[in-house]
């Protein structure tokens, strides 16, 4: 029973409890939606309270808007106003500036047919008078035939023969006395300019020899270049295309061959090779394909070099290296490089004499020498191949024609292939300058000439300009036109197959037929 009392007890106790939290539960809504209610109220207030604020300042920004908007639409009106009054002022302006014109050229028509018409009398007043002037000079003219008997056409031919005559004759021997003053000018000028050029390029260095001998500080040495059964000499021949002989000159070696880049190559390399003591065929190729890189890099140092020295800008690294390559080249003994350093210093100062762009004129004479150095064999003459270079490289025109026609190959249409020419022909006829062997030179010319006498009619024959031109004088009773052209051809074509010779051999065939008479 008591346990059951307990359960009724504590069942009452706990819906008492529900009843009070659920009692307390709706106070404390009741409260919470009255203070949302009363929130809420204040927040509408104060959200009309804003919304007025907000209305009064819209209001107010609107008339403000208005009254600026108001004043920039009285502005533009103002000044429209303006510039209308303006130009209704400048059309006023120009009707009375027009109406003026107006009377003016009024007075002036009146004026202009005034003098129209005084003009027309004067017209017809020396009408009048001409026409006595003229029946007055031909009743004189009647008069004068009448006196003299010859017409007047007649009478005019005479004159007009007497007068040409007497022109002619002045006028040649005005034209004799100027030709012979230009010859006296022209050859005293030329001679000043080419003696000032060449004192002032004057030069000591004559000749350098390329080297061709290789010294050696004892005769040790050559057997280990020799090499065992000789494959160390082989593998440097076969390596550089140099040949080299080893014979009882003491203490030194030979180096045979015609391309100098080659020889120079042969020379470092072997150099190279003793210096270091190890000689062996691998070594060698090592060695040899070093020096050659060596070898062209100061080629292009070299060509770089002279253009800076020369003053000469924008040439092509290919003919740098051209240029570069004439150090390693010789032309009857005289250093190709040296040469056209001082050709082109030769062109500089004489066209400046000229009155000639003189950096033109060194870049001719630096470059005119360049087909000397090809790296393939070609049978093309020098001065040709050189043109074509400097075609295909940009060069100028003139530099082009003054390097292919400085021996006469192409025909000359610039002032500086003369120069350049010129200039040339003074370097290479220095004394000492080049190297020949005297008895091998004249032997050459006399076979030119020996070649010409073959020829039947042949009167005389000069070999010229160093055996590159050959002059021969033919009787006029036994060679004609025809066949002088025929003999230039024949003995051009038996120099060509029986004759050793550098460069090319112009044949000239003169043939003139002189008219004398004695005066008694």
């Amino acid at each position: 029973m008591d346990i059951l009392l307990n359960i009724v007890i504590g069942l009452v106790g706990v819906a008492i409890g529900f009843a009070i939290a659920k009692q307390l539960e709706r106070k404390r809504a009741s409260q919470t939606i009255k203070n949302a209610k009363k929130t809420a109220a204040n927040i509408l207030k104060e959200a009309k309270s804003e919304g007025e604020s907000i209305k009064k300042d819209k209001i107010l920004q609107a008339k403000e808007k208005f009254i600026e908007l108001k004043s920039e639409h009285e502005k533009v009106i103002m000044n429209r106003d303006k510039k209308m009054n303006d130009a209704e002022k400048r059309i006023r302006d120009k009707e009375s500036q027009v109406s003026g014109e107006l009377s003016k050229n009024k007075k002036l028509n009146k004026e202009f047919d005034e003098k129209l018409a005084d003009y027309n009398h004067r017209v017809e007043y020396l009408e009048k008078k001409q026409e006595e002037i003229d029946k007055l000079h031909n009743s004189q003219i009647q008069q004068l035939e009448v006196i003299s008997g010859l017409s007047a056409d007649e009478a005019k031919a005479q004159l007009t023969e007497a007068l040409k005559d007497s022109a002619r004759t002045d006028a040649m021997a005005l034209i004799q006395d100027t030709v012979e003053e230009a010859k006296l000018t022209a050859q005293q000028e030329a001679k000043k300019i080419i003696i000032t050029t060449i004192q002032r390029i004057g030069t000591e260095e004559a000749v350098e020899n390329c080297v061709s001998v290789f010294n050696l500080e004892s005769d040790d040495v050559k057997g280990r270049i020799i090499g065992r059964e000789g494959r160390n000499i082989r593998a440097l021949e076969a390596a550089t295309g140099v040949e080299i002989i080893v014979d009882d000159t003491p203490e030194a070696i030979i180096l045979s061959c015609f391309d100098s880049v080659r020889r120079e190559v042969a020379r470092l390399s072997l150099h190279k090779l003793v210096t270091d003591g190890r000689i062996h065929p691998a070594r060698i190729e090592e060695v040899v394909k070093k020096t050659r890189k060596q070898i062209d890099e100061e080629i292009i140092d070299i060509g770089k070099r002279t253009v800076i020295d020369l003053g000469i800008h924008g040439l092509n690294p290919e003919l740098i290296k051209l240029v570069g390559r004439m150090k390693y080249r010789s032309s009857y003994g005289q250093n190709l490089l040296q040469h056209s350093r001082e050709v082109a210093k030769l062109c500089g100062v004489m066209a400046s004499e000229l009155g000639i762009n003189p950096k033109l004129a060194k870049r001719a004479g630096l470059l005119h020498d360049i087909g000397k150095v090809p790296e393939t064999e070609t049978e093309m003459p020098h001065a040709i191949l050189g043109m074509q270079w400097a075609e295909k490289h940009g060069e100028k025109p003139e530099v082009c024609n003054a390097i292919g026609a400085h021996h006469d190959e192409i025909e000359m249409n610039s002032l500086l292939s003369p120069i350049v020419q010129v200039c040339d022909a003074i370097s290479g006829a220095r004394p000492g300058a080049r190297r020949q062997v005297l008895d091998s030179y004249i032997q050459r010319l006399k076979d030119l000439e020996e070649i010409a006498f073959g020829f039947g009619g042949v009167k005389k024959a000069y070999a010229i300009q160093a055996g590159r031109e050959l002059r021969v004088i033919v009787e006029s009773e036994k060679v004609n036109d025809e066949k002088a052209n025929n003999l230039s051809f024949e003995i051009s074509q038996k120099i060509q197959t029986d004759m050793t010779y550098p460069g090319q051999v112009k044949v000239t065939v003169i043939r003139e037929t002189r008219a004398v008479n004695i005066a008694k």
